[in-house]
């Protein structure tokens, strides 16, 4: 099926004049989309709980945060925008017993929607704006006069309305100057836990620690190292960015194109591929869904022993030391 993909002629703030958008959460997202909607004229108001960076963010930036339910009393339009595995918990509590009669619920995610997490009463439709890009990203471009690209996605039985309403919210956050591209929440969630898991974040992760071990297992410097397999890994990403794998191919030296070519599938085998469509699978089943929801009910015990185990790795230290060095970078220590 061809893609359909809106512009901002196909948009209409008046769509939203009257209605009150909450934003639930002032993280990466909350406080892009916050700003970006109020800069387009829309009436915001912020949800936020008080005693974190976040609150104190949020009311640097002129906004007056308040609890999640002031905030969906009000609202005609409520999108959640809270971390996955806390999401649930806050619509059960929070969301669903103080929302206005035809209040539209959202996400800039469908992993709660997709997966049962959040089930909305009749008379409330669901819908996604989902930003293909970080948040900081989605306000420096807003302010420049440009867009990051969307995802728009309607929840089963979700009226024409609805529609109307997430296209002139897409371009209130400045979507609809970069295109929105219809989709599914279903095909949303799931190619989106599929490319952080096995490319984005999972694959890259595991390969660039997995070259780093074997430089300095084989007697190599871990600063040589650092540098071969992730330092250097943002000026290739930044060509892929530029022009895909054919602009890389061509600004890169005829060795390196050759070893890309002959080497590059003895690393990603078919056995890879092979997990990949297992992981897939375990999206699609939901499989994963379940795991992740359990560990955060146990806790996410695993999840931060890992989290520090990872912090420990050579190739950590290793970066810490080294960007302490190169001055021309804005250092981000965890």
């Amino acid at each position: 099926m061809p893609v359909t993909i809106y512009y901002d002629a196909d948009a209409d703030l008046k769509a939203l004049a009257g209605k009150t958008i909450a934003i639930i959460g002032y993280g990466s997202q909350g406080h892009a989309q916050a700003q970006n909607l109020r800069d387009s004229g829309l009436n915001v108001v912020v949800a936020q709980r008080p005693g974190g960076p976040n609150y104190e963010l949020a009311k640097s930036h002129g906004f007056a945060p308040m609890s999640v339910e002031d905030a969906v009393k009000q609202a005609d339009l409520i999108n959640i925008l809270l971390p996955d595995e806390l999401a649930a918990d806050v619509y059960r509590a929070s969301i669903k017993p103080n929302l206005k009669k035809g209040a539209v619920l959202m996400a800039s995610h469908g992993f709660n929607f997709h997966y049962g997490q959040i089930e909305p009463p009749p008379g409330h439709d669901v819908m996604l704006v989902a930003p293909k890009g970080p948040g900081h990203l989605v306000r420096s471009e807003y302010v420049k006069g440009g867009g990051v690209p969307c995802l728009i996605a309607l929840g089963a039985g979700a009226s024409p309305e609805t529609k109307k309403l997430g296209l002139a919210y897409a371009k209130g956050i400045g979507g609809t100057r970069g295109g929105v591209i219809e989709t599914t929440i279903a095909e949303e969630t799931e190619t989106d836990l599929f490319g952080e898991q096995a490319v984005l974040c999972g694959g890259v992760s595991e390969l660039i620690k997995a070259g780093f071990d074997t430089l300095v297992e084989a007697g190599y410097q871990p600063e040589m190292a650092y540098f071969e397999c992730l330092h250097e890994m943002k000026l290739i990403v930044d060509l892929f960015y530029q022009g895909g794998l054919e602009y890389m191919r061509y600004s890169v030296s005829n060795t390196a194109e050759y070893g890309d070519y002959t080497r590059g599938k003895r690393i990603i085998t078919e056995e890879t591929r092979k997990e990949m469509r297992k992981i897939l699978e375990e999206i699609r089943s939901g499989e994963f869904a379940r795991d992740w929801i359990l560990e955060n009910r146990g806790g996410a015990a695993m999840f931060k022993s890992t989290r520090r185990r990872e912090r420990e790795h050579k190739l950590t230290e290793t970066g810490r030391g080294l960007r302490k060095m190169m001055k021309w970078i804005e250092s981000k220590e965890v």
